[in-house]
């Protein structure tokens, strides 16, 4: 009877490392097998006005969001800080942020990469088109609670 308890006893010792990386690869590849690709013209999707010089449109994944967002000269994003990290590309115009302590540019072109929590604000110098990803997803976005975009200038 000992013997028979050993063996148990060896059985629910860790699994080698082999055993752990073909389980770990049966996990991912049934979480990548669960995952939906999503084919998404922005045409599709209807413009969020949040005031008069904002609107929105943004598409969702899993983990990360890519939103299009349009701004009329003199709009202000009032300061704000988020947990989520944000990269700004703008595609057209030219956005003025406030960030860190300093004022910095963005153009046509250019990128910028917000850390998570980190306080900034922006205006529109020219009618701006810009991209911003975030991860993860943007709740306060999907769930329409960022008061501080809404009936602002």
């Amino acid at each position: 009877m000992a013997k028979k308890v050993k063996a148990k006893a060896t059985r629910s010792k860790k699994a080698p490392a082999k055993s752990r990386s073909r389980a770990r690869r049966a996990v991912t590849k049934h979480a990548i097998s669960k995952a939906q690709h999503q084919y998404v013209p922005w045409h599709t999707i209807p413009l969020e006005e949040l005031n008069p010089l904002l609107q929105r449109q943004f598409v969702v994944g899993q983990e990360i969001m890519l939103a299009r967002v349009l701004l009329k000269k003199g709009c202000i994003v009032p300061e704000h800080s988020h947990h989520n990290e944000q990269l700004t590309y703008i595609l057209d115009g030219a956005l003025k942020f406030w960030i860190a302590g300093k004022e910095l540019v963005v153009h046509a072109g250019e990128v910028l990469c917000i850390p998570a929590h980190m306080p900034h604000k922006a205006e529109a110098l020219e009618d701006t088109v810009d991209l911003d990803v975030f991860n993860p997803p943007r709740a306060d976005w999907i769930n329409k609670t960022d008061q501080y975009l809404r009936g602002t200038k």
